[in-house]
């Protein structure tokens, strides 16, 4: 299914980038002088085509580049919480470390009622004592 809804936006697509390439194979002189736009070593001849679309490759780079800086401090937030709950998970296997040493150590914490009083042994479905 993957491949096939790739192969239904991609077909089409390069089909329209070859369309547009051929009706705008025409050459085009970009000059990096600002000074002197007719100087020839700062000039390069290129299709107008290639001039879009890398222009348009620049632009999606630029924008992935400035969003990624704009949401840093959303990265920045997310390791940070990150670290907090790991430590709470540590923090918490310790105190069940701990109440599970005393446990076994001073014995049962809450006495269990005697058999017939509130359930038969004393404590409700959960557990719980009564």
């Amino acid at each position: 299914m993957r491949k096939f809804l790739t192969a239904v936006i991609v077909i089409p697509l390069f089909l329209l980038f070859i369309a547009f390439a051929v009706a705008n194979r025409h050459f085009v002189t970009v000059s990096f002088n600002p000074f002197d736009p007719t100087d020839a070593a700062s000039a390069v001849p290129l299709p107008l085509f290639v001039l879009i679309l890398a222009a348009a490759v620049v632009g999606v780079i630029a924008g992935g580049f400035a969003t990624w800086v704009g949401q840093r401090r959303w990265r920045r937030a997310a390791r940070q919480h990150q670290a907090d709950a790991e430590a709470a998970r540590v923090e918490l296997a310790n105190v069940r470390a701990t109440s599970a040493a005393a446990r076994g150590s001073q014995g049962q914490l809450v006495p269990s009622a005697p058999a017939g009083l509130f359930a038969p042994y004393g404590r409700d479905k959960q557990g719980a004592a009564l």
